[in-house]
C-alpha cells in the first residue's frame, strides 16, 4: 500500500482509504490474491499422478498421529483454508482436474 500511495501521491497524512487508492491505481485487494495463489497451488497438487511421492499424495497432506496439542483454538491448516475458499468461491475439487477450467474458476481480476 505504501508504494500504491507513492503512485498516486498521497501519504498516510492525507488520510485516503486504502479501497480508494486501490481503486484508482486497479489492482485487486490482497486477499483475493492470497486465495488465489492458494487455490492455484492446490490445482497442482491435485493434478498430481497418484504415485508421485510422498507427503503430497492426492492433495492430502500427511497428518502426524497422537500428537499433543496445544491448549487454545486449534491452527488453521492448509487444508482447512482450501475447503473454506472453495466453498466461498462456490468451486468443486474436480474442476482442478482440467487446467483451462481451473484457471478460469479462480482467476481474479485485476480491476475490482
Amino acid at each position: 500500500m505504501r508504494m500504491l500511495r507513492w503512485f498516486c501521491g498521497h501519504t498516510r497524512r492525507d488520510r485516503v482509504r486504502n479501497e480508494v487508492i486501490r481503486d484508482r491505481v486497479g489492482v485487486a485487494p490482497i486477499e483475493e490474491k492470497l486465495t488465489q495463489h492458494r487455490l492455484r497451488w492446490f490445482g497442482h497438487v491435485q493434478r498430481r499422478s497418484p504415485e508421485a511421492p510422498a507427503p503430497m499424495r492426492s492433495g492430502v497432506l500427511k497428518q502426524a498421529e497422537n500428537v499433543k496439542r496445544g491448549r487454545g483454538r486449534p491452527k488453521l491448516t492448509w487444508d482447512e483454508s482450501v475447503k473454506r475458499d472453495l466453498k466461498e468461491w462456490n468451486i468443486s475439487k474436480e474442476v482442478a482436474l482440467d487446467r483451462s477450467a481451473w484457471r478460469l474458476a479462480i482467476h481474479v481480476p485485476e480491476d475490482p
